[in-house]
């Protein structure tokens, strides 16, 4: 079903979807439906704010936040870069669903460095993939898009296109608009102007920074403000520490706004980020490896749930969670159908926020046939080659499609994944090898076979 069966559909039946959530809306005991605040940041790791452990970053307004929500300690983007975790976060599916494995094309990097012809990638998110926006438009709800979308740039692909009605982007590059207006500034003050228009009225604020991506840029008074401060582990750079802080301000002003206009007891409040940390900027110790990596350091994120009344106010959960959960979580808050015809491989994180300790699932996936080149030399001559990735429990499995080399992982034991235990533990690499392919079989996913021609074993050998 397309967007456009969809809200026929969902058009139909409007009337008598909306009739009884206003009746429950307008009783003496029910609140009215919630409001939805999903801020998304750009490459932020998951030790870079001071509630996940950060002593150079400073971040007061999400640390205060964190402390009135459940932080899930084992959260994960559904890639290592940013236009799949997007893809699959605003429709709810895997990136064998849709297409979108990465960003631009899928052969990057030196062509005779590849083995293998990647997988193709698609850069937009198909219309027969209802979004989050979309499901949330025919349940009533006002939706805006504001900052990066990157699930493409024409019609019928735009957010304006995919359920948003309201939706604000920079226009060129970099992180200063053209009359010298910080970038996370103006999208804050987008952000403030939507929810003050809309506050008698459901809504959904996606508002997506551009930050903390390159290039590094920020407010010169903050910069300024870390340059004498002493790096504490990785964690040196005063720019990006500066836009760390814009980010964080950004978080304090929205959330002021809702108290302002009494709106924060009923709007549930989501933060996260696409990926881990771009590694010339920051690290994420003791994770290994980085943004473009499947290992910890490339796809375990910080993120947070407040829902002011509902939940324990700083528990913390440990339960492994990934970004396609965000969209069965917020449609069963918001009382809104699943989108008919419409498969969604999250689960609802309602279940965790009550205090449950697990999830039905018995494992979360990935699925990367594609390649990345290095930006240091520390990742020559790949930051990854063609590859997928299993977390079951505590245990986690990564399979390199290029020669189907296996690497096993006790993440309770060993969370930095120094200790491969594929040779010594050969039936529990054996298990999660099974189930993983169970898994790409059901979804149909793609593994990349053939040989890539150009392919010259010699530009292997490293440069002395």
């Amino acid at each position: 079903m397309n967007r456009r069966e969809f809200l026929q559909a969902a058009g139909a039946g409007l009337a008598s979807l909306c009739r009884p959530i206003t009746r429950l809306a307008a009783g003496p005991s029910r609140p009215p439906r919630p409001n939805f605040v999903f801020i998304l940041i750009d490459d932020l790791g998951w030790t870079d704010l001071g509630f996940m452990g950060s002593r150079y970053y400073e971040t007061p307004r999400l640390d205060k936040l964190a402390a009135e929500s459940v932080v899930f300690t084992h959260a994960y983007s559904n890639a290592p870069n940013c236009a799949p975790t997007r893809a699959c976060l605003m429709s709810g599916q895997y990136s064998p669903r849709h297409g979108v494995y990465t960003v631009g094309t899928s052969e990057r990097g030196e062509s005779k460095r590849r083995k293998l012809i990647p997988t193709p990638n698609t850069e937009d998110l198909g219309s027969q993939h209802v979004t989050l926006a979309e499901a949330l438009e025919a349940a009533g709800y006002t939706c805006a898009c504001l900052g990066k979308w990157h699930l493409g740039t024409k019609a019928p692909h735009r957010p304006q296109d995919r359920g948003f009605d309201v939706v604000w982007d920079r226009t060129g590059d970099g992180h200063f608009t053209k009359d010298g207006e910080y970038l996370a500034d103006r999208l804050t003050r987008e952000a403030l102007h939507f929810i003050e228009a809309n506050r008698e009225r459901p809504f959904f604020l996606y508002l997506s920074h551009h930050a903390v991506h390159v290039p590094l840029q920020a407010k010169p008074e903050l910069i300024e403000k870390y340059k004498p401060k002493p790096p504490s582990g990785p964690h040196k750079n005063p720019t990006y520490a500066a836009m760390i802080e814009s980010v964080d301000q950004s978080v304090g002003r929205v959330l002021d706004k809702l108290d302002e206009l009494h709106l924060a007891q009923n709007t549930v409040v989501f933060f996260t980020s696409d990926n881990g940390g771009y590694g010339n900027a920051t690290l994420m110790p003791p994770l290994r490896g980085s943004k473009g990596m499947l290992y910890e350091g490339g796809i375990r994120v910080p993120a947070l749930i407040r829902r002011p009344g509902l939940t324990e106010p700083g528990r913390k959960c440990d339960t492994p969670m990934i970004s396609l959960d965000f969209y069965p979580t917020i449609l069963e808050m918001a009382g809104a159908p699943k989108p008919a015809g419409h498969v969604l491989d999250g689960e609802s994180l309602v279940p965790l926020l009550d205090g449950a300790r697990e999830l039905r699932r018995e494992a979360i996936f990935w699925h990367y046939p594609v390649y990345l080149e290095p930006y240091n030399d520390s990742q020559w001559p790949w930051r990854t080659t063609p590859a997928g990735a299993i977390r079951k429990g505590d245990w986690k499995l990564l399979e390199f499609f290029e020669d189907h080399r296996l690497e096993l992982y006790n993440l309770k034991d060993d969370i930095g994944e120094t200790k491969d235990l594929a040779a010594a533990m050969p039936e529990k690499a054996k298990e999660l090898r099974a189930a993983l392919a169970r898994w790409r079989e059901d979804l149909k996913a793609p593994v990349p076979t053939e040989r890539n021609p150009e392919f010259d074993p010699r530009s292997m050998v490293r440069p002395s």
